[in-house]
């Protein structure tokens, strides 16, 4: 049952009873956009280019509120507990949306009966990273050396459970290949050992990992998406590689409380797909790695819930837990 349940049905029920010209009306006053990780992150810099060019549309201020913690849970249960008016949303991801349901065990809400989808706002590719030390030049030359060495080869992740534990989960379940998971405290500590040789494998997201690649510390040698990626032109996909169906997003999208007004979701749904569309949110995006949103909110909506049943079941597979 949805956290205040009672409250959001009472809220919902006096809004519609106007819904004419509230609706019309909707913003009257200063936004909030929930970002469920620190200031200077990934997340946090989506939601301030986003939050800004909606902001302007709107006429309203749009203000950024970091609520970090428990992998971004602490963050998106503040959206579930706001007054369902339309004033209130979060900017989730993968991990909170479709992954964190089935990695904590006592989550306080039901990210698909407690939060609606509005629209994806960002999208970023994961890239296979090497140790330029480990003589492996491509998809292939991994599984290779996996196969012929089974559990020797060490991969790193940012922690247990996390994108980046995953979605390398997801490509050894695949492939039927065996080998020992390393996992850090955070994607920064990760890289820099494998910059130095410490381990030899990680799946990574492309912003974190694209200075290292850059200085050729460490070697990109595959993509999880299915087009190619415009900043590493001439990285191929795994799909490309070898491993047919392997396709892996990290996505941004709003989300605002599940007994929000429709036409108030109509209304957001609309001004942020229109604000993705400037060339200067575009452009913003890319330089953190990430490619704007193109989905209508029927579109993300089912795709939400696609990646809830598809992580739900890497997740029980790979046997994380995070409490």
């Amino acid at each position: 049952m949805s956290i205040g349940a009672s409250a959001s049905a009472q809220t919902a029920s006096s809004f519609d009873k106007s819904s004419g010209s509230s609706a019309q009306a909707y913003p009257m006053r200063p936004l909030r956009l929930i970002v469920p990780f620190p200031a200077g992150g990934g997340s946090d810099a989506v939601g301030r280019i986003i939050g800004q060019k909606l902001g302007e549309r709107f006429g309203q201020q749009v203000v950024v509120d970091n609520r970090a913690g428990a992998g971004g849970s602490i963050g998106t249960e503040a959206a579930v507990r706001a007054t369902p008016d339309g004033y209130s949303m979060v900017l989730a991801s993968t991990s909170e949306i479709a992954i964190n349901p089935a990695l904590y065990s006592k989550l306080s809400y039901d990210t698909l009966k407690d939060l609606t989808p509005v629209t994806m706002v960002a999208s970023t590719a994961m890239v296979v990273v090497v140790s330029p030390s480990a003589g492996i030049d491509g998809i292939k030359e991994l599984m290779a050396l996996a196969k012929s060495k089974p559990g020797t080869l060490n991969v790193a992740s940012a922690g247990n459970g996390t994108i980046t534990h995953l979605s390398g989960e997801l490509f050894r379940s695949m492939t039927n290949l065996s080998w020992t998971h390393v996992p850090y405290k955070g994607a920064p500590p990760a890289l820099t050992d494998l910059a130095g040789a410490r381990v030899q494998l990680m799946f990574s997201s492309l912003p974190a990992a694209m200075p290292l690649i850059k200085s050729g510390r460490i070697k990109a040698i595959a993509l999880s998406t299915r087009a190619r990626q415009s900043s590493l032109p001439d990285v191929p996909t795994v799909i490309e590689s070898g491993v047919p169906q392997y396709d892996v997003e990290y996505w941004y999208g709003v989300f605002v409380p599940s007994a929000t007004p429709r036409p108030v979701v109509a209304r957001l749904a609309n001004e942020i797909e229109q604000s993705l569309r400037q060339k200067e949110v575009v452009t913003a995006l890319a330089n953190q790695g990430a490619i704007a949103g193109e989905s209508t909110q029927p579109q993300f909506a089912q795709f939400v819930q696609s990646e809830y049943a598809r992580w739900t079941r890497v997740v029980k597979a790979s046997g994380a837990k995070a409490d």
